[in-house]
């Protein structure tokens, strides 16, 4: 799984949940930002877990001051744009997209939407 495989690049995972008003490139979450933090904080692979910033998505990093960036299979940036990105910020960090991902039938919300749906 993705978060397992980003653990494995470094002593600590922070994951940074992006907030439901920056999502832009699919539909906006079901549950709230809030809900949403709080279950990925709650996986036992997850060191700590805060919310993305609603104007700019660099200021948790600008923060967390990570060595390591790890994007998702469904993560939409170019890797090498955005290490420079984080470069300008004075952010020193490596990004590195992870491939693992486990597909099924109830890890999207939108697919439980449409199971939900289809069921009714």
């Amino acid at each position: 799984m993705y978060l397992e495989e980003a653990k494995k690049l470094g002593d600590e995972l922070w994951v940074i949940v992006a907030c439901s008003y920056m999502v832009n490139h699919k539909p906006k979450p079901v549950l709230s930002d809030d809900q949403r933090l709080k279950m990925v904080a709650a996986l036992r692979v997850v060191d700590h877990a805060v919310l993305g910033d609603n104007h700019d998505m660099f200021r948790p990093l600008e923060d967390i001051r990570p060595d390591i960036v790890v994007l998702g299979h469904d993560q939409h940036f170019n890797s090498e744009e955005l290490e420079e990105k984080i470069r300008d910020r004075g952010i020193n960090a490596e990004v590195v997209r992870v491939t693992a991902y486990e597909r099924c039938n109830t890890c999207s919300t939108g697919t439980i939407v449409k199971l939900i749906r289809e069921k009714q």
